[in-house]
């Protein structure tokens, strides 16, 4: 009988286990159909398929970017071309350093470094001290100064900036070059720049790292803040080397008249721009960075913020600028033929500031040492270094390079806590940033108090400093195909748009024989993103609006570029910005809307999400055939944005420059007396503002909408969360304008 039961308790558990199996391939195959369904309608909507001609639209935004940068160093090659004398070498030095000063500068004063010596540690043949001083009032610098024993008179000292490693120049392969230096007879400082070594920006003590990332993310997050205001953070790079030397100066054993200056990868960046700013550097060396600007735009692109200074292609500036503006002082550039930043850029540029130095008779000033290795030094290009500085800083010996042991992590840390953040009361760049946004928020409320200089002033302002460019020819479209649908169609259209750039849309046709109110539908996610469940764009076409929904350039069928770092500082390096791009694609959207005979001229009205309400709002300013404007969780403002530590708006969405002549709640009182919604506006950080909030962030838009005695033209809905709510307000109010 047990055995029986137990034969039955088996059966029912096999029947049991095999209906669970059932269930979970049920559940996997419905889930499955349901991502197939899912796919199946976003290929439905994808409009580039099958169109050879469209196969590398991911990378036409970086391509058009980049054909304009190099529009501008063709016509700076053609200059450089001309100059034959030393004398128009000599003028064109002047003027560079003139172009570099207005970029970088004005600099800060000099104020007292207030240095520090916190520790010393005393090696075979070399003692280290602990240095701290302060390159602007409580920006403090941390760094290790390598001093020879048994010094003879004063010597030679070379300045040691280092490239993007998280623990700085306690890194072994920075030590290995310092102490050969210092092995040699040189007195060597190495330092921490920004968001390295001793000086995070974003420092976390509980976690023990940064906020926001490694170094390259902090340089980029306080840069796009600095670069609102129209500055390049490089300057706080420069001037942290300049300081550096202000306190070299200072020590009895150096000699003022032997400074050199070397460093790799971000502390060849930094070496570049401190010996082209910094007349008392005598020679130079920068090691893994000088290619050129043509080639680094066909590679790797721009990188992280200090290495891109505010319109520098648009000034004529080149990497050959930072290496010319030095004939006839010797310089060494030093390279690695597998190095990401381009082994043919550095070789043409060589070339190229050869002719500099050819000029003052002083050809062989100028030397490349090159090894075939990836991005970093090798026992051959250190010993090039030590060659070279050995020769032109007149201290003899011998330059072979010799293994060291690494000192540990510990003796090489310049604060009690190993971070400036926790050890003392200290200033970021974040800090100094504000500086710079009171004194442009003080020009900008000269306009706000004219209301009759604002309208015109500012849409000025914002169509040159966004880069805008005002479409001139039709909007050329070509139909790529139809979808029925219940109550409407479906059409397909690719849009031409600035140069290889296209722009992918979907418009929604009602099938009603009459023409119909359209709304041009903007979202950071892509052209398919408003339709499903809780999207507005079949809402909107029952209720009998032509809808058009786009992909700009970068986003969608076109990208996804624009998320990154490359597209933005690409913008940034020649005055266009992708807010002012984004702003001519959705004019073009605009005008071959009007076209159409099947729309209603006069309804035309333009609906952007998040991201993208920066462009629209620029758009609507600049083009007043957009009749209504709705934005959906739009950022409030550019000050917000500054005046945030930990800001989360995307670097696409910020203009560089913007707030030397507006922001966006100016610009959106420019486009009164038409309608506006800003509805769920978000603060830097993205979260949803109160009504009061709200109220004073855009205080100056309801000025300008009340100077025109059309305050209920003006429609702000603060802290609404719900998407499905969001839609609701947005369609009744479309509904009513």
């Amino acid at each position: 009988m047990v055995h029986k039961q137990t034969r039955s308790m088996k059966r029912r558990n096999f029947i049991m286990k095999g209906n669970f199996r059932f269930v979970i391939f049920l559940t996997v195959f419905a889930f499955a159909f349901v991502l197939t369904a899912s796919s199946a309608e976003q290929n439905e909507l994808n409009v580039l398929s099958n169109w050879l001609r469209w196969a590398n639209a991911p990378n036409f935004l970086l391509e058009h970017l980049n054909q304009q940068a190099f529009a501008h160093l063709e016509k700076r090659k053609t200059g450089i071309a001309q100059l034959k004398t030393a004398d128009e070498w000599i003028q064109r030095q002047e003027s560079v350093k003139e172009t570099l000063q207005q970029i970088l500068g004005p600099f800060p004063e000099r104020t007292p470094l207030n240095a520090q010596v916190t520790g010393v540690v005393q090696k075979d043949g070399y003692r280290i001290e602990k240095i701290m001083f302060e390159s602007m009032p409580q920006f403090f610098v941390t760094g290790c100064l390598f001093i020879p024993d048994n010094l003879q008179g004063k010597t030679p000292a070379i300045l040691n900036p280092i490239g993007h490693t998280g623990i700085a120049f306690r890194a072994p392969l920075y030590q290995q070059l310092a102490i050969n230096l210092v092995k040699k007879g040189f007195i060597v400082f190495s330092f921490d720049p920004l968001s390295q070594g001793e000086r995070l920006q974003y420092f976390d003590a509980d976690e023990n790292k940064s906020l926001v990332g490694g170094s390259t993310a902090e340089h980029s997050h306080f840069g796009w803040q600095c670069f609102l205001n129209g500055v390049c953070s490089a300057r706080y790079f420069v001037w942290d080397g300049m300081r550096a030397i202000d306190y070299l100066l200072t020590r009895d054993e150096v000699d003022p008249a032997r400074i050199g200056v070397t460093g790799l990868s971000g502390g060849g960046t930094q070496t570049a721009y401190i010996s082209a700013m910094d007349d008392r550097v005598a020679v130079a060396a920068p090691t893994c960075y000088i290619t050129s600007f043509h080639r680094l735009l066909e590679s790797i692109g721009p990188q992280d913020a200090e290495q891109n200074f505010y319109r520098e292609i648009a000034a004529g500036l080149d990497h050959a600028d930072f290496i010319e503006i030095r004939a006839p002082k010797p310089t060494l550039l030093v390279t690695t033929t597998n190095d990401f930043f381009s082994i043919q850029g550095s070789r043409e540029t060589y070339t190229e500031a050869k002719h500099a130095f050819a000029a003052f008779d002083a050809a062989d000033h100028l030397q490349m040492a090159e090894d075939d290795y990836e991005h970093g030094y090798t026992k051959k290009t250190r010993e090039a270094i030590y060659a070279f500085m050995q020769k032109h800083l007149n201290l003899p010996g011998d330059p072979t390079d010799i293994e060291i042991e690494p000192l540990p992590i510990e003796e090489l840390t310049v604060t009690e806590t190993g971070q400036i953040a926790t050890a003392l009361e200290s200033k970021r760049v974040f800090d100094y940033n504000q500086v710079d946004t009171q004194k442009n928020l003080e020009r900008l409320q000269f306009n706000r108090e004219k209301p009759e200089f604002r309208l015109q002033n500012t849409v000025r302002e914002a169509v040159r400093i966004s880069g805008y460019q005002k479409p001139t020819e039709p909007s050329d479209a070509i139909f790529v195909g139809g979808i029925p649908k219940d109550g409407y169609r479906i059409e397909k259209y690719v849009l031409k748009s600035e140069g290889s750039c296209i722009v992918p849309l979907l418009l929604f046709v009602p099938d009603t024989n009459e023409t119909h109110p359209a709304v041009i539908v903007l979202h950071p996610k892509g052209k398919s993103a408003g339709m499903g469940e809780n999207g507005c764009v079949e809402a909107l076409v029952k209720k009998g609006f032509l809808v058009a929904s786009a992909d700009l350039s970068g986003l969608g069928e076109v990208g996804e570029t624009v998320s990154g770092i490359k597209a933005p500082f690409a913008g940034v390096l020649i005055g266009r910005s992708l807010p002012g791009i984004h702003a001519g694609e959705i004019v073009r959207i605009a005008r071959f809307l009007q076209a159409r005979n099947d729309v209603d001229r006069d309804k035309l009205a333009a609906v952007a999400y998040s991201h993208l309400c920066p462009a629209l709002i620029h758009a609507a300013a600049f083009d007043s055939s957009l009749r209504s404007i709705a934005l959906i969780q739009p950022l409030v403002s550019y000050e917000a944005v500054t005046k945030c530590l930990l800001y989360k708006t995307p670097g696409w969405v910020h203009v560089a420059g913007a707030l030397t002549g507006y922001d966006l709640p100016d610009l959106a009182g420019c486009i009164a007396p038409r309608p506006l919604l800003i509805l769920s506006p978000t603060d830097p950080t993205l979260s949803l503002m109160n009504e009061e909030d709200a109220a004073n962030g855009y205080a100056v838009t309801k000025n300008a909408f009340r100077a025109l005695e059309k305050s209920d033209s003006l429609t702000i809905l603060a802290d609404i969360e719900e998407e499905t709510e969001q839609n609701t307000k947005l369609i009744d109010w479309l509904d009513s304008n």
